[in-house]
């Protein structure tokens, strides 16, 4: 989260009533046109936020498994009955349960990245080359990651927003550092204006059509990356895999989820959410009725609701919460009714859209 840009300005991604929380503790707001980094969000509102709730925010605590109490996912009776059983694991390895009513589960996707492998899959040897592979944006203002790329040949691979950003601090140490190399590895699309000042400074080679297959090492310690088509390049120092996110669902084996089979978000939402369809702003705002699961009580909300599709704001994130809040308070009227407007940015391209036609 801290190490993460974001793409609207704070002011317009705060919901009214966290202020009201905040506002006693002398709190205050950012401007509406102030663009934060994550590490901004954190420091300026979430942490501020944490602190104004007190204790209903638990540190050090981290859930294992959810089920139903005394059941596994098999057994129907009591279900609408019994509490969800939250297994929390803390930082002295010792466990506990919490009882709940309901659950939701904003957990993100930011552990979760996917491969730099072009099937969905780690490439052949990708994970044998992990010492020389990141899934993040690096933060340069770091002298030992700074010193990570400096002079040598990194391969940044994806199409998103967290590529663009890779792009832009690699190019600036390209500028000033001399042996700095980057190449751009795109798998469908082309690069229209998104990186033309650093490709005509000649900072930037640009391959498209480039599915990693394989991870082969060198005998000088480098590494040569290889396409399905059997493409190659060559003497690479460092690869940036940004190629986007998934969820983890693996602690959630006992809840019952009604999920989409391609973006393994809630069935309801996913035709509203799918990236070949949609970006970010034209995603239509939904809430508890697209997020509900055959689990009573049991949500997923914010960048794990939307599966692997990159179309998430967090403006959404809000609505979506707000919508939830107000059919656990019983207020159905409220939770159905839609108050957010997104704005029809395009910013969010759809990384899970294939090659044109015209390329087989």
């Amino acid at each position: 989260m801290a190490q993460r840009p974001h793409l609207l300005p704070l002011g317009r991604t705060d919901r009214p009533r966290s202020p009201r929380l905040l506002d006693t503790t002398g709190w205050s707001a950012p401007g509406v046109d102030s663009y934060p980094t994550g590490q901004d969000w954190a420091g300026r509102y979430l942490t501020p936020l944490a602190d104004a709730l007190g204790d209903a925010v638990r540190l050090d605590h981290q859930v294992i498994g959810i089920a139903r109490r005394g059941r596994d996912r098999i057994v129907d009776a009591g279900r609408d009955t019994e509490p969800l059983s939250v297994h929390v694991r803390h930082r002295d390895g010792t466990e506990s349960r919490l009882l709940a009513r309901a659950v939701i589960d904003a957990s993100v996707t930011w552990d979760t990245p996917s491969p730099l492998g072009g099937e969905g899959l780690p490439a052949l040897g990708e994970r044998a080359a992990a010492e020389k592979i990141t899934y993040r944006v690096p933060d340069l203002g770091e002298d030992a990651v700074r010193a990570r790329y400096a002079g040598r040949h990194t391969v940044i691979a994806g199409s998103g927003h967290s590529t663009l950003n890779a792009i832009v601090a690699l190019a600036e140490l390209a500028r000033t550092t001399p042996g700095t190399r980057l190449t751009w590895v795109l798998r469908r699309g082309d690069v229209g204006l998104r990186a033309k000042t650093a490709v005509d400074a000649g900072l930037l080679e640009v391959v498209t059509g480039f599915r990693t297959a394989a991870v082969e090492p060198t005998t000088d310690g480098q590494l040569t990356l290889v396409s399905d088509t059997g493409a190659r390049i060559d003497a690479v120092g460092e690869v940036i895999a940004s190629t986007g996110f998934r969820p983890d669902l693996s602690w959630l084996s006992e809840i019952r989820l009604d999920l989409d089979p391609v973006l393994q978000a809630p069935t309801a939402l996913a035709p509203l959410i799918d990236p070949n369809v949609h970006s970010c702003g034209t995603v239509y705002p939904h809430g508890v009725a697209e997020l509900s699961h055959p689990e009573p009580g049991f949500y997923v909300v914010g960048m794990k609701s939307y599966g692997r599709a990159p179309t998430f704001l967090a403006m959404t994130g809000y609505e979506q919460v707000r919508s939830i809040a107000a059919a656990l308070a019983g207020d159905h009227d409220a939770a159905a009714r839609v108050e957010l407007t997104l704005p029809d940015t395009g910013v969010c391209g759809g990384a899970g859209v294939f090659d044109e036609s015209t390329n087989p």
